[in-house]
């Protein structure tokens, strides 16, 4: 397994870490070792856009139309 150190780490950042590992029952390293599972895992931007261009769109609303509505929820509120 990889050794990985990260420097120049804010202490509130740590401490924020630290706490969000202690509310879970995990070590700092157990729970950053999660999160680096997590992230790794997710698409990039580039595979997202990817998968939104190939898309069949046919059937739904329109840009639009869409736009039109954020609109009118806009104005309501």
């Amino acid at each position: 397994m990889t050794l990985i150190q990260v420097r120049d780490v804010p202490e509130e950042t740590v401490n924020a870490l630290k706490a969000r590992a202690a509310e879970r029952g995990l070590t700092l390293a157990s729970y950053l070792r999660g999160e680096f599972d997590r992230l790794a895992t997710r698409p990039s931007n580039a595979q997202v856009a990817e998968r939104l261009a190939r898309r069949n769109r046919r059937g739904g609303p329109s840009a639009a139309d869409t736009l039109a509505e954020i609109r009118r929820a806009r104005a309501v509120s």
